[in-house]
């Protein structure tokens, strides 16, 4: 089947309800716009497979949806597979942001990641050294904290819960001062990565 005028107004015209889609699966525009191109051009790679006639939003929509599936199943694999594992996130509204929130979703798994008992969820994974990078505009932690911190407790309680507890959080806070607080926070946040496996084979960088 070739790309004929219809067959690409119907691809421009599904764009917009793919892009609200893409939304609803991530949590993120970012990446729900890049599901949308990669669902996008692998329609045109596969333009063949279509059959005329039938609901081109439907088949588009199958498309993302086997891409999202797929990429998460991936990052389910890559956790379970990693010997060091690494977390950055921003801190959204004093906890997690929602892409996140559904990677850890997508994590935690029954029978897979953990087990439920009487006693609670038993993790099924082994532990290995965790890094959770926060970066936050404001203070949380410490004496010039002025917001409470939920983010650091759920996120040890989620990794805790399939048997990860070698947690370090490594946190970036003040990021809405300026330039020199933006260094300071990175330049504490290198050091304190500098004093754990792997990364102390790197010098601590001096101010």
């Amino acid at each position: 089947m070739s790309l004929d005028n219809q067959t690409r107004d119907s691809i421009l015209a599904a764009i917009p309800n793919l892009r609200a889609f893409a939304i609803s699966l991530s949590g993120n525009v970012d990446r729900a716009d890049d599901l949308v191109q990669e669902t996008v051009l692998r329609a045109l790679a596969n333009i063949d497979s279509f059959q005329p006639g039938t609901n081109m939003p439907a088949w588009l929509f199958t498309i993302l949806r086997n891409l999202f599936r797929s990429e998460y199943r991936k990052r389910r694999r890559e956790v379970e597979d990693t010997d060091v594992l690494i977390i950055t996130t921003p801190m959204h509204n004093f906890t997690v942001p929602a892409a996140l929130k559904l990677w850890i979703d997508h994590v935690l798994r029954i029978n897979r990641t953990f087990e439920s008992t009487p006693a609670g969820k038993v993790g099924l994974m082994k532990d290995r050294p965790t890094f959770v990078l926060v970066g936050s505009g404001g203070f949380h932690s410490g004496e010039r904290a002025r917001q409470p911190d939920f983010l650091t407790p759920y996120v040890r309680y989620a990794l805790e819960s399939i048997g990860i507890r070698s947690i370090n959080f490594i946190l970036m806070q003040g990021l809405v001062g300026g330039d020199t607080s933006i260094s300071e926070a990175l330049l504490a946040a290198r050091n304190a990565l500098s004093r754990h496996a792997p990364f102390n084979r790197v010098a601590p960088v001096l101010a």
